[in-house]
């Protein structure tokens, strides 16, 4: 997430031309996207992250439905 806020970020500074990003090349902005792609897309699923967050995010459902339940 922190790598999204930078791309738009510096995107903004870079179009609105905002101090020495005005002279930055959209080079890096483009490298910021690709690596955010890269991240999100093969990293992400490499080390397990994705699945991770979706068993958190069950786990937590099913804790409150048992929760609700017992209540």
């Amino acid at each position: 997430m922190p790598l999204i806020i930078a791309i738009v970020l510096l995107s903004g500074l870079k179009y609105f031309e905002v101090g020495p990003f005005a002279a930055m090349s959209w080079w890096w902005i483009v490298a910021l996207f690709v690596l955010a792609f890269l991240w999100f897309e093969y990293i992400e699923r490499m080390l397990g992250r994705d699945k991770r967050k979706a068993h958190e995010q069950l786990e937590k459902t099913r804790n409150e439905r048992v929760k609700k339940t017992f209540k």
